[in-house]
Formats: C-alpha cells, structure tokens, sequence
C-alpha cells in the first residue's frame, strides 16, 4: 500500500498520467452511453467513447454558441472566462462499505464580454467503497501507516445557471460592474429564500410571507434570464491512498490495580497528521438541457483528474486535469438511439489544466480504541495559492464529414481512437505530422485553440468522525469502517492572469501563431 501511495504522489508531483494506470475513454463513456449492452461489449470494441470533465479546471472560450467574436478573425473565440468564486459543501456518510454522499456547488462567473452567470448545483450520489489501512512495520509505535481505498457512485444532480446580461452600454467593463452588482444581489436573495423554507422546515408557525417577502426585495432591479432545467446523471470511479504519522498511547497492561501483573501494554489510542495523499477520480456526466440557452441539447462529459498533497503543517498540492465535452442535438440523439444509427455530434471542447502550488493546513485525527473497535475523530483546514494553466480546443461540427470524424474518434473506430492522454490544444497549433490522425488534422484545420492562466486561493475546512474495526498481527495493524460521517468545505476564487492567448489561422508553413486574444483582454476582473 506505502508503493501504491508513492505512485499516486509521484504522478501528481510530475504532473503526468503514468501510461500504465491511465485509463481511456472507452469502457467508461460506454457504459454510460449503452447502459444495456453490458460490460463486455464495450471491453470488446464494439462501443467506445464519450465525454468531457466539469470545468473545474477553468473554462477557456466557454462554448457558448449565443456569443460571436467582436473581430474579424473567425479562429478567435468570442469570450473568456475572467473569475471565478467557487464554494462547495459536501457531506459523505459511510455505513460499512455503503457510502452516501450530498454536495451543492455555487459559482459566480465573470465574462470577458461583460455578462455574468450564477450556477448552482446539488448534487446526490451513492455507492459502495472499501478501504483498508495498515501500519508501517518499524514506524508502527510512531502512529506510521498507509491507507487504500477504492470509490464507484452513482448519482444525480439538478440545479441551474443563471446569465446576468442585462445591462448593455456597449461598454463591456460597465455592463460586467453592472452586472456582477445584479447577480450578488440575487445571490442573496436565493440564500435568503433557502432560509425561509428551513425556518419553516423546523417551526411551521413560522410568517413564511412576511420573510419570503423580504427576500423578494433584495432581487436586483434586472433579473437573470430563467435557469435552464437540466437533468444531470453523473458517475464517479476514484482510487485514493494517503500515508500518516503520529503517536500513539499505551496502558500498563496490568489486569488489576495492584496486582502487579501485566499482560504487556496496550494500544489505547492515537494522535496522526496525513502527511501525503493523492486521488485519482474519473468522473462521466450527462447533461440533458430542457430549457435555456442550450434547450434541446445533451452533452457527454468525461473528466479524469490526478491530484495529491503532501506536507504536514505546511502542504504543497498539485493536479492535472483532462476533459471532453461532447454535445448532440437531443432528439435526434434519442432517435438514432432507438433506431440504432450513428449519432452526430454537433460540438467538441477539450480542456487540459495543471495547476500547483502550496500554503499552510493540516489535517489529522485522534482516535481511541476499545478492544477492537477504533473511535476516530478527525479535522483539519489551510489555505493554498495555486497557479493554474489552461488549454482549450473547441470544434463547431457544422457538416457531416466533420462530425463523422469526431464520432469515429469517440467511438474508437479507425486507427486513433479516443485515449488518455487526449491530444493536446498546444500540439494542434503545430503542423501536423504525417501520420496525424484525422481528429488531430481536424483540431489543427479548425479548431478554436485557445491559453489561459490563472491565480487561486482555496481555503478549506474538514471534519470526520469515524467508528471502525482492527485487528493486529504482528507488525501490521488492519481496519475497515463500520460508520463515518464526513463533512468538508472549500471556497476557491481563480483570477486570470499573464496574457491570454489564442492560435490564428495555419500559415502556409502549417503553423498556427499565437496572439493576443482581445477579446479576452479587453475586460478586467472585478475582485469580489
């Protein structure tokens, strides 16, 4: 298990995806994609991939079809995203190897074209996982030990994003301050309207009018456009391994207070910091939107990310991130579905993302035993800046040769199929090799190739409490969970920095120049 968290930690630290523990498209999007055909069909080829990631790891020209570029160059996209302040709240509880997980993310986005969204998503999930930790022969006395654990949930997730564009002086610095004032506004009065319904909640006698009525006076004078209503179906595989040192308190052993005997002494409890940890999580998300911008749309996404910490007192963090976006007309989708016909996507985005960087936190737990049974209550918290460097290609599938390339790609027929790691947006702006794939040419002919970078701050806080059984053999100490509970929150604000960046039309050398993307510096941030 210590090897296991070495490789963990060794990826994230270099940033890569060992070739040997990466995992592609395939089998995972397939499963999604043909939830009847069953495992073996898609292990034998006869499905393959889709998908695309979050966004978590920042957006690039944002692909939204709505917005055309203010210049004349059909290669620049229309927009970029400037800031972001992200919180998410999670709760986990674990019964043995059942896990129950509920989070809700909300993030308030500021576009280089002066709009601004307000997202909000809760998400709910369940699962089975399995962990096991052992002690480090040697280190044992000093609290040494590994810890392996394996995740798959299966869940779903509603919510909404609502786009502040109201305000239009032509002036895009104003109508992002406008904005943005619009969208804080509405913010909080959709904290305060969640307040209302959980005061009645716990007092039914509650004056639900006189608050909600309250709440309705904080709305800006512009409101948002409607939320979409979305239906979100989202899967989760994730292989984590963490390693701790500590202390640990032993009795006396004696059986009676002044017997004098002893039975050697005993482990009655302990004191650890988790000094190293790294998890990888692929992730595949469906997203059917039935009103809003994208009404009529579904979108495939598939994100695979590698991350991990280490440090005790002082923590270095780092993370690699690898998306696909994949976006069909949904009627049509569901049609070729039934009638068994090729499908024809109509966009594809893929994002890349590194981001590294450190600060102060710490995270531990005391635990105390009672035979067998492990009590563990565990916490922790810090703060981190990071640099984040983001990479996006974006195709508009506007003809049926183009689609059929990027469906083959996905599906894994011809020689290139779908694979980790996916080709990358800064390779696409270079001439193409002779024996460069036809997604590879088509990303280079057309695509919206786009460089970003960002400033972070995270702040977190945990806090665990855990019931669970051990048994000890010799130099090695095994445990599993009968119960935990777990909750932790994050706050994260990302602001671009350096100079943004996007490739123009191929030379007649093949190369794609990068310049600078106006309509990406023309506005600048707004601290909140």
């Amino acid at each position: 298990m210590v090897g296991v968290v070495s490789l963990v930690v060794a990826a994230i630290v270099g940033l890569s995806v060992p070739s040997d523990t990466a995992t592609g498209l395939k089998t995972q999007v397939c499963r999604i994609l043909h939830p009847l055909s069953g495992a073996d069909a898609c292990a034998s080829g006869d499905y393959a991939d889709g998908g695309g990631g979050d966004g978590d790891g920042g957006d690039g020209g944002g692909g939204d079809d709505t917005f055309t570029p203010n210049g004349d160059d059909p290669f620049e996209p229309a927009r970029c995203l400037l800031s972001q302040d992200q919180t998410k709240d999670t709760v986990v509880i674990q019964i043995v190897f059942i896990k129950i997980s509920s989070s809700e993310t909300v993030k308030l986005q500021q576009w280089s074209d002066g709009t601004v969204t307000l997202e909000r998503v809760h998400d709910n999930a369940g699962g089975v996982s399995a962990s096991i930790s052992a002690g480090i022969p040697g280190l044992k006395d000093w609290g040494g030990s590994a810890k392996l654990s394996g995740t798959y949930l299966a869940g779903s997730g509603s919510g909404g994003q609502w786009l502040f564009n109201g305000n239009k002086t032509g002036n895009p610095q104003a109508d992002l301050e406008a904005n943005l004032a619009d969208a804080q506004k509405f913010a909080a009065y959709l904290r305060q309207n969640e307040g209302c319904r959980y005061q009645a909640g716990y007092n039914p006698g509650a004056n639900m009018g006189a608050c909600q009525q309250d709440a309705a006076s904080r709305k800006p004078d512009l409101e948002p456009e409607l939320a979409p209503d979305v239906d979100i179906t989202k899967t989760t595989v994730e292989a984590s391994g963490s390693a701790s040192f500590g202390g640990k308190f032993k009795g006396n052993g004696k059986t009676g207070k002044d017997s004098g005997k002893s039975d050697g002494p005993k482990d009655l409890g302990k004191i650890s910091g988790e000094i190293v940890s790294g998890t990888m999580t692929e992730d595949v998300v469906v997203m059917r939107h039935n009103s809003g911008m994208n009404a009529g749309k579904i979108t495939f996404i598939y994100t695979f990310t590698v991350k991990g910490t280490a440090g005790a007192g002082g923590q270095a963090t780092g993370e690699r991130m690898q998306q696909v976006a994949v976006t069909y007309d949904a009627a049509a989708y569901d049609q070729e579905e039934a009638d068994g016909a090729d499908h024809h996507p109509e966009k594809l985005v893929i994002t890349t993302s590194q981001e590294s960087g450190g600060g102060g936190g710490f995270k531990g737990e005391v635990g105390a035993n009672a035979g067998p049974v492990t009590i563990d209550v565990g916490g922790g918290g810090g703060s981190y800046d990071t640099e984040i460097h983001t990479e996006t290609a974006e195709l508009i599938l506007d003809n049926d040769a183009d689609s059929t390339s990027v469906e083959d790609w996905l599906r894994g027929r011809g020689d290139d199929p779908a694979k980790n790691p996916l080709p990358s947006p800064s390779d696409a702006a270079e001439a193409p090799d002779d024996d460069a794939s036809p997604l590879e040419r088509l990303l280079h002919d057309k695509g919206k190739l786009s460089k970003l970078d960002y400033k972070a701050n995270t702040d977190w806080w945990n806090a665990s409490l855990g019931i669970g059984y051990g048994v000890s053999a010799g130099q090695f100490s095994l445990g599993f969970k009968l119960f935990g509970i777990e909750i932790t929150h994050e706050s994260k604000n990302q602001t671009i920095t350096g100079d943004p960046t996007y490739a123009t039309a191929p030379t007649s050398g093949g190369t794609r120049p990068w310049v600078e993307w106006k309509n990406c510096t023309q506005t600048k941030p707004i601290p909140t």
